[in-house]
């Protein structure tokens, strides 16, 4: 297998230009496992860990500007305050080396629909700054990124220099669940973004259905009831019936399977209680 290693972000557009088929490496948390399984058949790997532009953020115009080598590790300790809903899931990620290793960038790259970062991104509304040598720069909302399992949106000969997410006005928060607490892959994970200014709530499922996915039919309800009940302002929290109603139409939305890990009817279960459960933390402003 031929590894190359880019030293800058324009040598990383122009590795991959040349070669459209190579793999990717970044922190190798997913990568790595795929190669130990034989599970990755590329001749080529592009290693971007040399790569510094993917190292850094930066706010910009109301979001932060995610490089896709920031680690999970930075991610809580430095942007808490600013993307509070991503900062709780990179605390899930494996361990304290993996998350030392591993991106959101790397995340967005596997596709995997238990992927951990999904469902923040999702309920945030995030967007994808994607970039080839030829086409320069191309913008792509998370809700469009993920086609199919372990399957995205890129173009062959592009890369993922970014992720763009708004700046949280409101609570948001994520849970997850497996068989044990920690360095778990998720059996199914939820998230929520209740954002006062927008008057928008947004919603992420993960590791229940082919990608992860969001619930609008709930995300529409919860909107209404903070509406009705006045509640945008967080403080008060909504009524058990409400929340119950959430959590109902929040495991409607998965298209979950029987796995390994959980069955279909176990997951819908999990995402209705974590769906009540974190909309009732964010109300109540718990972090």
């Amino acid at each position: 297998m031929k590894v190359l290693r880019p030293g800058s972000w324009r040598e990383a557009l122009e590795a991959k230009a040349a070669h459209p088929d190579a793999g990717l490496i970044q922190g190798g948390t997913d990568v790595m496992v795929e190669l130990n399984f034989g599970r990755h058949h590329a001749t080529t790997l592009i290693d971007l860990g040399q790569v510094e532009e993917l190292r850094d953020w930066t706010r910009v115009d109301g979001r932060v500007r995610l490089g896709a080598g920031v680690p999970y590790t930075r991610i809580v300790q430095e942007l808490g305050g600013l993307l509070p809903g991503l900062a709780l899931a990179a605390r899930t990620v494996g361990s304290p080396q993996i998350r030392n290793r591993g991106s959101v960038g790397g995340n967005l790259g596997a596709a995997s629909p238990a992927g951990d970062a999904h469902p923040p991104l999702l309920a945030a509304g995030a967007v994808v700054e994607a970039q080839s040598a030829a086409r320069g720069v191309r913008l792509i909302d998370v809700a469009d990124f993920y086609l199919a399992p372990k399957r995205h949106a890129l173009e062959p000969d592009e890369l993922i220099a970014a992720v763009l997410v708004p700046i949280a006005s409101g609570p948001e928060q994520f849970s997850k669940i497996g068989t044990r607490n920690a360095m778990v892959i998720a059996a199914c994970s939820f998230a929520v973004c209740v954002d006062p200014v927008a008057r928008r709530v947004g919603t992420g499922i993960g590791s229940a259905g082919p990608t992860p996915l969001r619930a609008p039919e709930a995300e529409a309800f919860l909107a209404a009831a903070l509406e009705d009940q006045d509640a945008w302002a967080g403080g008060r929290p909504l009524d058990a019936a409400t929340l119950a109603r959430f959590g109902e139409l929040v495991g409607a939305a998965a298209r979950p399977i029987d796995d390994v890990r959980a069955t279909a009817a176990y997951r819908r279960h999990a995402l209705a209680v974590m769906a009540r459960r974190t909309a009732a933390w964010a109300l109540a402003g718990e972090g």
